[in-house]
C-alpha cells in the first residue's frame, strides 16, 4: 500500500521519477571543466617559465594526462561528478539500474569514464607525433590511414550521438551513453526553475555574439575614409563670391601648411599627396603603406604621389612676425 508521501510500500523509493537536467546545464559543465583544466595546465606550466624553452614540450601529453586524473581522482572517483558539475548542482548517476532512488556510478564506470576522456585525449595527442616518427615505408601509411579512418569515424560517432542528445537531452557524450551514466540533479532544489530568467539569459547571449561580431568587424573598417566621407558629406566647399577669393585661399593655404592633416602638429619633413593639405613624411608615408587606398581625412582626396611641399613655411612664418 502507497503512503501518503507517494513512495512505494516496501521499497522507500519515491514515485516520479527525477526531473531532466537541462542540456544547456549539461553542456556548461564541460565548458567550466575545460576552463579549470586549462587553468591549471597554465599554473603548472608557470612553474617551469625559468627553465630551458621548451622542457616541457616533449612530455606534454603525458603531463596534460597526469593533471586530468588527478583531478579526475578528486572529482569523479570520489563525488561522481565532475568540477563544473558540481558548480551546476549536478552528478552523475548509474543509469543501467532501473531503481528511481539515486545509485551512483560503480568503480567499473569511473574507470571507464576516465579511459574514454583522459586516455582518449593522451592517445590523440601522442598518435600524431608518434606516426610521424615511423619511417616512410608501407607500414607507415597503412598505419596512419587506419588512425585516420578510425579518427573519422569516432567523430561521425560522436556527431550522430549530439544530435540525438539535442533531441533527447540525455547522454552528451558517446563515453556516456556507452558506460551508462547520466546526470541528474544533486539536490532537490537544483531542479527548480532557474533565478535568472530565460529572457534575460537571451539577451545576454544575443549581447555577447554581437559584441564578438563588433570585436571582427572593427579592425577591417577603415576609419580615415569614413572620416573623410562624412566632411565631404556635411561640410561642402564653398564657392569664391568676392574678389577676395583668392586672398582667403592663400590664407586657407598658408594654415594648412602649419599643421599636419593626420597628427595635427607641426608637420616635420612635409609632404603633400596632390590635394591642399600638408603632412608630416612619416606619417603619410606610414599610413600609404598600410592602406594602399589612402584618401586625404581632410577632404577626401585620393593619394597620387607623396611629394615634398615646395612652399617656404619657416620663410613665410618669419615675413608674418
Amino acid at each position: 500500500m502507497a503512503d501518503a508521501g507517494g513512495e512505494a510500500a516496501g521499497t522507500g523509493e519515491p514515485s516520479e521519477p527525477p526531473a531532466r537536467v537541462l542540456r544547456i546545464s549539461q553542456l556548461d559543465a564541460f565548458e567550466l571543466d575545460g576552463a579549470l583544466e586549462q587553468l591549471v595546465w597554465s599554473q603548472f606550466s608557470q612553474c617551469f617559465q625559468h627553465f630551458t624553452p621548451g622542457l616541457l614540450t616533449p612530455f606534454e601529453p603525458e603531463l596534460k594526462a597526469l593533471l586530468q586524473l588527478l583531478l579526475w581522482r578528486f572529482t569523479v572517483y570520489s563525488q561522481s561528478a565532475t568540477a563544473g558539475q558540481t558548480l551546476l548542482r549536478i552528478r552523475y548517476r548509474d543509469a543501467v539500474s532501473r531503481s528511481r532512488r539515486y545509485r551512483p556510478m560503480s568503480r567499473r564506470q569511473k574507470l571507464g569514464l576516465a579511459l574514454c576522456t583522459v586516455g582518449e585525449r593522451w592517445l590523440r595527442e601522442r598518435s600524431h607525433s608518434l606516426l610521424l616518427r615511423l619511417p616512410a615505408d608501407s607500414y607507415a601509411r597503412a598505419g596512419r590511414r587506419a588512425m585516420g579512418l578510425l579518427t573519422g569515424l569516432a567523430r561521425g560517432a560522436s556527431l550522430l550521438n549530439f544530435l540525438r542528445f539535442l533531441r533527447r537531452g540525455r547522454y552528451p557524450t558517446l563515453a556516456e551513453r556507452a558506460l551508462g551514466v547520466r546526470a541528474e540533479f544533486s539536490e532537490p532544489r537544483a531542479a527548480a526553475p532557474r533565478d535568472v530568467s530565460f529572457h534575460y539569459v537571451n539577451r545576454e547571449l544575443l549581447w555577447h555574439g554581437f559584441a564578438e561580431f563588433l570585436i571582427f568587424l572593427l579592425p577591417l573598417v577603415n576609419t580615415w575614409k569614413l572620416k573623410a566621407a562624412a566632411l565631404a558629406l556635411f561640410s561642402p566647399p564653398d564657392a569664391p563670391s568676392s574678389s577676395s577669393s583668392s586672398s582667403a585661399d592663400d590664407a586657407s593655404e598658408a594654415a594648412n601648411c602649419k599643421e599636419c592633416g593626420l597628427c595635427g602638429e607641426w608637420p616635420t619633413m612635409p609632404h603633400s599627396i596632390g590635394c591642399g593639405h600638408v603632412f608630416c613624411y612619416y606619417c603619410i608615408k606610414g599610413h600609404t603603406i598600410a592602406d594602399m587606398y589612402f584618401t586625404c581625412p581632410r577632404c577626401g582626396a585620393e593619394v597620387s604621389d607623396v611629394e615634398p611641399v615646395k612652399l617656404p613655411v619657416e620663410l613665410m612664418d618669419m615675413r608674418q612676425d
